[in-house]
């Protein structure tokens, strides 16, 4: 297994966890045709060997979500980022199974990805579903979901590109509402403003499975690049 990651980044979720021997294999053998070594500039078309719409889901856990969409829309190009490593044997298990080979991973921080390897303008959309929310204010800071992150993720859009987010922690989502809504290059793609109606295209997550609670909730938001 020789998964390169940049040490230089500071990640604050957990990355390390039980593999299974499934995971383990996964990414002693499949990690060379779906993963993304170095931390230079990456021509997409290059790694893809095409041009097509190209997405990207950063922090996509186990993968299903990920998975699902590469499946259902072979016309596009999914780049996924993770440092959770049994995820991503995970989702290395699933390609394989499910011969998906429209998927690219990379095991890094996003801001570094978005900030050196990523060209401007060149995504078509961008997800983060259920980020953790820190809920501790001294730990507020170490959300993902900053001005300066959205700041970066936003040049990387083409114009009318999405970005699209969701969590099941409501002072989280007011959190990332009040900063895209801040960003002076998006806007609402919900007419009423606020957060959207559904999860679009996003998969239910295991907590919108089980039912919710009085006072439970998910909450999207999907902003475009003007």
């Amino acid at each position: 297994m020789n998964i390169h990651a940049d040490t230089s980044i500071k990640t604050y979720g957990r990355t390390s966890g039980h593999l299974t021997s499934g995971q383990k294999s996964a990414l002693d053998t499949l990690w060379r045709r779906y993963g993304i070594n170095g931390d230079g500039p990456l021509d997409l078309d290059w790694v893809f060997g095409r041009h097509a719409p190209r997405y990207i889901e950063i922090g996509f856990g186990m993968g299903t979500n990920l998975a699902h969409l590469a499946s259902a829309h072979p016309e596009r190009d999914y780049l996924g980022i993770e440092v959770y490593i049994p995820g991503v044997g995970s989702l290395l298990n699933r390609l394989q199974r499910e011969r998906l080979g429209n998927v690219r991973v990379i095991r890094n921080d996003a801001r570094g990805v978005l900030g050196h390897r990523i060209k401007d303008g060149s995504l078509d959309g961008i997800m983060v579903f259920f980020p953790d929310p820190w809920p501790k204010k001294r730990h507020h800071k170490r959300r993902i979901i900053q001005p300066e992150f959205t700041a970066r993720a936003v040049a990387k859009l083409r114009v009318g590109g999405t970005l699209h987010l969701a969590t099941d922690y409501e002072p989280y989502a007011l959190h990332m509402l009040e900063v895209l809504e801040g960003e002076a290059g998006l806007i609402n793609c919900t007419a009423t403003g606020g957060f959207a109606p559904d999860g679009g295209e996003r998969l239910p997550s295991k907590f919108e499975g089980r039912g919710r609670s009085p006072g439970d909730g998910v909450w999207d938001l999907t902003f475009k690049r003007r």
